[in-house]
């Protein structure tokens, strides 16, 4: 052994690609099946985390972690996908890859997917599950042979290090909804998940089980999700239909930079895209592959981001969001009126609708001509996701139709049999769908140093007879 210590090589140079020294590489306490289990253990985990992230989107009335879960859950869905590929590359199908690896580990997720209180399930998924995977993860790039297993080894550093970018945020959030009333509790459950883990030999399987898992907590709930979405506070008259921004940016005689505005409007109200795409995911868990969920993932990451774009668009332009009524009856009345396949298909046939020169790229012309460049920037990669998410319903939509024009038929005829609601809601006293549009320009133009042109004051048409798409109801 001491010679290999002392391995040659030319001129000194590090052996073997720089995967580690002989030394380590001569070692054969490995095998391919402890890295097959291993990877399939953390991958049952992250995929049961995507799943109930995803699950509490819609019913999380908290803006900030809506848009966070719809961030992690795509974050995991990677995860998930990549140790899929690891795993097809070192056995032939059937991989066992749905199969749940060890009951204590399903129970754990159970609980963590049942827990109905925010602060909790924040505890649990972030200071708990999350860092295990972590621990899972840091264990297997040590253990696994660097030459042999090399594939691995590079997949458990990457994992390890995006989900500890992961955590950091999610415990910052935990922190944040942590008070002294509650801390005792959050702590008992965290112990609490920390011996269901435990009692699996941990994520990966490398300690013997010693103890025997505790009594759930929450034996008899379902997994926290609803179909219909709930907002915060600052989503001030959410009901409000009295302003349709499509009518405005279409228009032509108005001009790109107050166009800009809504556009900005447009982006933050995407937030209810994640709302219905969550419930399309879960309500098809079974029905459709992962590949599936895994893309639509990553598409409902976009929309989520194009909220966030208008939020930062109207903070750029010193405007609070919250004074504007961030209208959410598009998720509300899709979730609680249509099926998934349904959904589905209203979704393709408004990502298709933006394809033309009249969609994403004129929004990205009016942009560019209105001379802001924030709002230049948020366009362009707003319409390269778009193009993306056509791709994306073209392989796992319009396959379901004899043909393109059937599939886009099925979804206008869907979305035409949604009910606005648009009276019903202000005779329940829910909204008067006020004119919000003069207020915000005239704050603008004010900032701006201007005078208000009275044309683009004066615009008053709401969602009563049209809807997004300028259709008439």
């Amino acid at each position: 052994m001491a010679e290999i210590e002392r391995y040659p090589t030319y001129s000194d140079l590090p052996p073997l690609a720089g995967l580690c020294k002989m030394k380590r590489a001569v070692t054969s306490q490995w095998s391919l099946n402890e890295s097959v289990t291993r990877l399939k253990r953390i991958h049952y985990v992250l995929r049961r985390v995507h799943e109930t992230f995803i699950a509490r989107i819609p019913g999380e009335p908290i803006y900030e972690l809506k848009t966070l879960y719809s961030h992690h859950a795509y974050l995991c869905a990677e995860q998930v996908t990549s140790i899929r590929n690891r795993v097809g590359e070192m056995r032939e199908p059937p991989l066992g890859l749905d199969k749940v690896p060890d009951p204590a580990l399903e129970t754990t997720l159970d609980e963590l997917s049942r827990c109905p209180d925010t602060a909790q399930f924040l505890t649990g998924v972030y200071t708990v599950v999350i860092p295990e995977c972590i621990a899972a993860c840091e264990r297997l790039k040590t253990a696994a042979h660097p030459l042999a297993d090399a594939p691995t080894v590079r997949i458990s550093k990457l994992m390890a290090f995006e989900l500890s970018e992961l955590c950091k945020t999610g415990q910052e959030c935990a922190r944040c909804l942590r008070s002294e009333e509650t801390a005792s509790t959050l702590d008992t459950w965290q112990d609490h998940l920390l011996l269901h883990i435990t009692s699996a030999g941990l994520v990966d399987g490398t300690e013997p089980i010693q103890t025997t898992p505790p009594p759930p907590r929450y034996p008899n709930h379902p997994m926290t999700f609803q179909h219909e979405p709930r907002r915060d506070d600052r989503f001030r008259d959410p009901y409000n239909a009295g302003v349709n921004p499509e009518a405005f940016l279409y228009d032509e005689q108005y001009e790109a930079r107050d166009k800009t505005l809504m556009i900005y409007y447009k982006r933050l109200r995407e937030l209810d895209v994640p709302e219905v795409m969550a419930t399309i995911l879960i309500d098809l868990r079974d029905e459709e592959p992962w590949e599936f969920h895994m893309e639509m993932t990553r598409q409902l990451w976009d929309e989520a981001r194009h909220a966030m774009m208008g939020e930062v668009g109207f903070a750029s332009q010193e405007i609070d969001w919250t004074e504007i009524p961030i209208n959410f009856t598009w998720s509300k009345n899709l979730n609680t009126q249509l099926n998934p396949r349904e959904r589905h298909g209203v979704l393709f046939f408004i990502e298709q609708g933006l394809m033309p020169k009249t969609g994403k790229r004129y929004e990205w012309e009016v942009a560019t001509d209105s001379g802001d460049p924030l709002a230049k920037l948020f366009q362009d990669f707003d319409w390269a996701d778009e193009v993306l998410h056509a791709q994306i319903g073209r392989r796992w939509y319009v396959p379901r139709y004899k043909s393109l024009k059937e599939a886009m038929d099925y979804g206008d005829e869907s979305w035409s049999r949604v009910l606005s609601n648009w009276q019903e809601y202000k005779d329940r006293g829910l909204t008067e769908h006020h004119n919000w549009w003069p207020d915000l320009y005239s704050k603008v133009c004010l900032q701006r140093g201007i005078a208000p042109d009275p044309q683009v004051l004066a615009f008053n048409e709401t969602y009563q007879q049209k809807r997004a798409d300028l259709e008439t109801l």
